[in-house]
């Protein structure tokens, strides 16, 4: 096994709108469609688009929607290990997407909430084989902490704070090795552990030398604050700086014709976690660069995980 997905399954049901509706308006749609989502299954699909051998570990209800999430796991080559939740639903999610391919979204968790740290740590043996272990927050808190403390210490344990969880704390942020914030969860993580208060709009525009600051605010974990269309930041411990030659330095996003920006941060995470897997040895920079034109590319197609690129896209793009 080289990655180890640890979180959530949604199903998406998505309408396209000019523009979102106003509080009180309704508005044509311009097409709908559903499919597979949830931040977690998300990664997966991205991270075994990209050819690293991965697992899933998530929670199911008992309905037609399990059915299909199962069906699509097997089609996309994924062992997945499901939790059966009988006292309620699989997840599902409303997205809108506007014209310029923003996104609104309303979640419901559902049966991921459920996911019980004792199913996580059952799965014993995709563990002790798993070179990346990923993990998002759309489940309990009790089984992303699981999944970071059953992952064994040669593996890179990636937390991916999406969105910050209410009961998230710093035992828990000190047992990732990665962090990779959003610049909205980045401004979270900074009030709730750094006692620090930052505006999220001026994130993007902050020196170099002030982001890295901030991020080591944060503690040891490398840290990779996504920052949309102004690329992503990237900021090490000195004692960790995991085959790259600088302890932070940015990496601007790639030119793409955006038409849904649903699932691009699944797109990096999953695909960054396939690159740590199958590249070891390579520099964090290349891994961070790849990733970042996997998920730009996934921007160009409408959808999450339907619209996670394959390896071959990536390159024939991109080179």
């Amino acid at each position: 096994m080289a990655v180890l997905v640890v979180g959530s399954y949604n199903q998406d049901h998505v309408w396209r709108v000019d523009r979102f509706p106003q509080p009180g308006e309704t508005r044509r749609g311009l097409g709908f469609s559903t499919g597979p989502g949830g931040k977690g299954f998300n990664q997966a699909v991205a991270s075994a688009r990209q050819r690293a051998v991965t697992a899933f570990v998530g929670a199911l209800g008992e309905d037609a929607l399990a059915r299909v999430a199962r069906e699509l796991a097997q089609a996309e080559g994924i062992e997945a290990r499901w939790q059966v939740c009988r006292d309620t639903s699989t997840g599902s999610c409303g997205i809108l997407v506007a014209a310029d391919g923003q996104n609104q979204i309303v979640l419901d968790l559902a049966a991921n909430e459920r996911l019980a740290a004792g199913f996580v740590r059952a799965q014993a043996d995709l563990f002790a084989t798993a070179r990346v272990v990923l993990v998002q927050m759309e489940t309990g808190i009790a089984a992303i902490r699981a999944a970071l403390q059953a992952a064994p210490l040669r593996c890179v344990r990636l937390l991916n704070p999406a969105p910050v969880h209410a009961d998230i704390d710093a035992n828990l942020l000190a047992l990732a090795d990665l962090v990779t914030p959003n610049e909205t969860e980045f401004a979270d993580l900074l009030a709730r552990f750094a006692d620090t208060a930052v505006d999220v709009a001026t994130i993007a525009g902050s020196s170099d030398v002030e982001l890295h600051a901030l991020c080591r605010r944060l503690g040891t974990a490398s840290v990779i604050v996504t920052l949309g269309a102004r690329g992503c930041f990237v900021s090490h411990a000195d004692a960790a700086r995991w085959h790259d030659t600088d302890n932070h330095y940015r990496i601007a996003a790639e030119r793409v014709q955006v038409r849904d920006t649903t699932g691009a941060g699944d797109a990096f995470n999953g695909a960054l976690a396939a690159q740590l897997a199958n590249h070891p040895q390579q520099a964090l920079r290349a891994c961070v660069i790849h990733a970042g034109r996997t998920a730009g590319l996934s921007t160009e197609q409408a959808g999450a995980a339907v619209a996670m690129p394959t390896l071959d896209q990536v390159r024939q793009r991109f080179g």
